[in-house]
């Protein structure tokens, strides 16, 4: 591993990302919130400050050509870890603690969208509009976006935009990597603009949808209102943000097939995609009737709440449009169970993922099959093609890895925290990105009062979540951690 790499790709990304750090000025001096305007220039002060330093020790070079797998993977676990504490800066200024500032900049940036706060009143507009933007630049990934932007990463950015989103197939739209980040990012602009007005259409001021349509896209689930899209009280805002949920689940390298390039073919035939609107189908059909049995939603209600709840908790968004902590045991335990599925492969969404899952049904099946006929050959394929030998190992070794992670963290935090719900749902929220659990870190509730110890363990998981868990593992081997000159 070449340290100058890693020294100058972070020194290069933290300096874009100190520029962006100035956006939220703008909201601050069109709201008149003059105060807020240090936090920010602060923020941007100290990022571009580092980046430079790091540039400095690193030779200040551009040629990124020969960068290794494993420098990729460390620069992208240490860009996310690095704009978290860049991005806290500004919620030191309104009275957070460290620890407090460090989580609610991990849970934007990573699109969990758990929060510590809980008084809503006491923040400026800029605080929000910051803590959606956070979301929305994650939602697609910091590393994917500056390979979009930054011309120093053109060649290198193979590397980094994997390591990023290492998931079971790498997914290009274009030849080149440099282009497909930017059809992504494309794609992803177009949507967010679109619920931007379509929530303004619906009567939502406009700062309110502008920050919605952010955390939207990003399956980040934050909204400026405390009671979350409830709090609204409006159907029509309801049904578009599931609409909006449901694409930001899906893979957006299909949807620039079908929106920018005309071809729907390639989105409609995807055999990942079908699985991921039947689940959501299903799920929230037996929410809807689990609703009804309780009585506790007329029809429609159900109907609505249900099908939100379901994309809202598949997608890893984590909006709420009823506060489910207070329903019965039957739906909650509904809802747990997409917790554990994710969005698709190539969707700003967390999780698992719905390919991982669709590929642990089909090899399930196989095994079975291989019982009754031990000498047949069983060839697993998705889209009707075969999975090769190397990504089957992979998947699985992914499977395997989330469990023990998700068990070892969900007993440490039930020890720590003496409830076994915040244990096992916190963890699952939080390594799966998703926010929101039940009891005190329920929809309407807040991680503030968790110890310190649970705070720092779910920030873990927000950060290995959001990467899927690969080079976290990479670095527990000792020969990932060969410098060289």
């Amino acid at each position: 591993m070449k340290l100058s790499n890693v020294l100058n790709a972070l020194g290069i990304i933290l300096v874009a990302f100190g520029t962006i750090l100035l956006t939220p000025i703008v909201v601050a001096l069109v709201e008149h919130e003059y105060s807020s305007v240090l936090p920010f220039i602060t923020a941007a002060s100290t990022s571009i400050g580092l980046g430079l330093l790091f540039q400095k020790y690193g030779g200040f070079s551009r040629n990124f050509d020969d960068l290794k797998r494993n420098e990729g993977l460390l620069i992208v676990s240490l860009a996310w870890i690095v704009t978290a504490a860049m991005g806290a800066i500004p919620y030191l200024f309104y009275g957070l603690s460290p620890l407090d500032a460090y989580f609610e900049s991990v849970s934007g940036i990573t699109t969990t969208g758990a929060t510590i706060l809980t008084d809503f009143s006491l923040y400026p507009k800029d605080f929000f509009f910051w803590r959606s933007l956070s979301q929305w630049l994650g939602g697609m990934g910091i590393i994917v976006l500056f390979v979009a932007i930054l011309p120093q990463f053109a060649v290198a950015g193979r590397q980094i935009f994997f390591a990023e989103a290492p998931g079971p197939t790498e997914e290009k739209v274009t030849p080149r990597i440099t282009h497909t980040a930017k059809a992504l990012w494309l794609v992803y602009l177009l949507l967010t603009l679109l619920e931007i007005f379509c929530l303004a259409a619906a009567g939502m001021p406009l700062f309110d949808a502008t920050c919605n349509a952010l955390s939207t896209m990003a399956a980040g689930g934050f909204s400026p209102n405390p009671l979350s899209i409830m709090g609204y009280e409006s159907s029509t805002v309801t049904w578009i943000i599931t609409c909006f949920m449901f694409l930001a689940g899906s893979n957006f390298a299909l949807q620039y097939r079908f929106l920018i390039q005309g071809k729907p073919l390639p989105l409609l035939k995807n055999e990942e995609f079908h699985f991921y609107t039947s689940i959501v189908l299903f799920v929230s059909v037996c929410l809807c009737i689990a609703l009804l049995l309780d009585g506790t939603a007329t029809f429609l209600d159900a109907v609505r709440d249900s099908l939100f709840q379901i994309v809202s908790i598949i997608t890893t968004a984590g909006f709420s449009s009823a506060d489910f902590a207070l329903w019965s045991v039957t739906a909650q335990t509904i809802l747990f169970t997409v917790m554990l599925v994710g969005g698709c492969a190539g969707s700003a969404g967390g999780g698992i993922k719905v390919i991982r899952v669709l590929f642990g049904l089909k090899y399930l099946k196989r095994e079975i099959t291989q019982i009754i006929h031990p000498k047949a050959v069983l060839p697993i394929k998705i889209d009707h093609k075969s999975v090769a030998e190397d990504i089957q190992r992979q998947i699985l070794g992914f499977l395997l890895f989330y469990l023990v992670l998700m068990t070892f963290s969900a007993l440490l935090v039930t020890i720590i925290e003496g409830d076994a719900a915040v244990g096992i749902v916190g963890t699952a929220a939080t390594i799966g990105n998703i926010g929101p659990g039940y009891g005190e870190i329920g929809p309407m509730g807040s991680f503030g009062g968790l110890s310190i110890l649970t705070k720092i363990i779910f920030i873990l998981n927000m950060i290995v979540g959001r990467l899927e868990l690969i080079p976290f593992l990479a670095m527990l081997h000792p020969d990932f951690w060969n410098f060289r000159r």
